[in-house]
């Protein structure tokens, strides 16, 4: 229970603290201070408690299962993403989400900045820290069959990314974002590390930018 309590004690703490950055309109500070606080708020729990945190992923011979099941995810998912937006524009609605495509010669900043600061930080926050507690916790518990815990804690932190991008985007449509939520949250359950769903979100934001300006 006391890992329930704190998982979402500090959910909550962190939230807040990212729609503070965005209701004082603390723009200037936003790109640094919200992958600052998603990274804080996951890695310091886990040193206080001295519990192990959910590993990167980097070893040679776990690069092949991730390479794996990235590029398959991609090629199932880009493709319906693309023609989905497609449609939208045939029928001349606007694209959800639309993102924020800098000018030429501030792509490879941008570049840079989704990977290793977004992606990066989400992603350690919302599955290093709140999928894998949640799932932790739901282990303990007697009775539950042996899927519920990571079903249960895959909705929970997609759910949780979903919310962090309405805070911070102010659009009810960000809700959309509870998809790809999903998707993240299985390649950390699929592959046992962080580095799958850190290159998949890394390569789905680059990915829908170019279709969008592919689009538009």
């Amino acid at each position: 229970m006391a890992l329930a309590i704190e998982t979402i004690a500090v959910t909550t703490g962190v939230l807040a603290a990212i729609r503070f950055l965005h209701v004082h309109g603390l723009s200037n500070l936003q790109w640094i201070a919200i992958p600052s606080m998603l990274v804080a708020g996951a890695l310091v729990p886990a040193w206080i408690a001295k519990r192990d945190f959910p590993r990167i992923g980097l070893a040679l011979d776990h690069t092949s299962l991730v390479a794996g099941t990235v590029g398959w995810v991609c090629l199932c998912v880009f493709p319906a993403v693309f023609f989905g937006l497609w449609v939208l524009t045939l029928l001349n609605l606007p694209l959800p989400l639309p993102p924020v495509i800098p000018p030429r010669q501030g792509w490879p900043a941008w570049l840079l900045y989704q990977f290793f600061y977004v992606a990066v930080a989400e992603e350690i926050f919302f599955r290093g820290y709140v999928q894998a507690n949640i799932a932790q916790w739901l282990r303990r518990l007697p009775r539950l069959p042996r899927c519920t815990p990571s079903g249960i804690a895959m909705v929970v932190s997609a759910a949780c990314f979903a919310l962090a991008h309405v805070i911070v985007q102010s659009q009810i449509t960000s809700l959309l974002t509870f998809l790809p939520g999903l998707v993240l949250a299985w390649l950390f359950f699929r592959t046992g590390s962080l580095l799958a769903p850190i290159l998949f979100h890394g390569l789905a934001n680059v990915s829908y930018a170019v279709m969008a300006m592919a689009l538009v």
